[in-house]
């Protein structure tokens, strides 16, 4: 049996009055680990159209997709999962208000958080390199190599 192959992502790198958003989407919330929103990539459709929908989904917000920022892979070994992330740098078309009501179409998000660049550092966040990217506008596209992923 061969191996599965990587599946695609994209995320969002959001940042609002100097706060980057994070979200919280382990299945029954068993993890801490945060990410950017974001998630897997549909065929037929291109990885902006695809990450404008995914943080729609996951949190009401509107975005426009600006430049990429980040490669991002990681995997876990023992799902046999591995994937590959493109991170973009995004704007808010709207409001930073995310309704207290707000629904994951999934089910998958379960919570969000607006923090600082120093307030990232007590937050258990992938991937490790996503600090230094998403407060560094001027920062050039980065390769953040694989890594396993923290449950």
């Amino acid at each position: 049996m061969s191996p599965k192959p990587p599946r695609i992502a994209v995320r969002a790198i959001i940042i609002h009055e100097n706060r980057l958003l994070l979200v919280n989407a382990w299945v029954g919330q068993k993890s801490p680990l945060m990410c950017t929103p974001g998630g897997g990539v549909n065929a037929g459709t291109s990885l902006p159209e695809n990450l404008v929908r995914e943080v729609f989904e996951e949190t009401g917000l509107n975005i426009t997709v600006g430049a990429p920022a980040l490669v991002n892979e990681f995997h876990f070994p023992e799902k046999e999962y591995h994937q590959v992330e493109v991170f973009f740098r995004c704007a808010l078309s709207g409001t930073a208000q995310i309704s207290a009501d707000w629904k994951d179409t999934e089910a998958v998000v379960n919570r969000h958080i607006w923090v600082t660049q120093d307030e990232l550092v007590d937050v258990m966040h992938k991937p490790s390199s996503l600090g230094a990217v998403a407060f560094d506008p001027d920062c050039s596209l980065k390769y953040d190599p694989l890594e396993l992923i923290v449950s």
